[in-house]
């Protein structure tokens, strides 16, 4: 079983740049196909970014492409998402997931059910 925990979250204006990390300890990061949500207040949790266990494929929802970039470094054991020109709908809590997979996998997930484990989130605030 992994254990994720995110961080980097926080207040920026609009236009402006975070940068989130989920750290996984408990197992190792390879056998897993990472991806981030976020759910804002009053609204359903949506899909943001997805990575494959292997790292060779990366799918992103059509509201942050261009914006937002997701990567993973599986020595460190930890998964990224940085973002730039953020907006103020880009408010809300951004949960990071994993899903068992084999190493070498190649495959995305993109909905929530897809997913086994999941951090506890990190606030995004973005004032306008």
């Amino acid at each position: 079983q992994v254990q994720l925990v995110e961080s980097g979250g926080g207040l920026v204006q609009a236009g402006g740049s975070l940068g989130l990390s989920c750290a996984a300890s408990g197992r190792t990061l390879s056998t897993y196909a990472l991806g981030w949500f976020r759910q804002a207040p009053g609204k359903e949790r949506e899909f943001v970014a997805a990575i494959s266990a292997s790292g060779g494929r990366i799918h992103y929802a059509d509201f942050v492409k261009g914006r937002f970039a997701i990567s993973r470094d599986n020595a460190k054991g930890t998964m990224y998402l940085q973002m730039i020109s953020l907006k103020p709908e880009d408010t809300a809590v951004y949960s990071c997931a994993a899903r068992s997979a084999s190493s070498s996998g190649n495959i995305v997930y993109t909905t929530p059910p897809m997913y086994n484990y999941w951090g506890q989130g990190t606030q995004v605030t973005v004032s306008s």
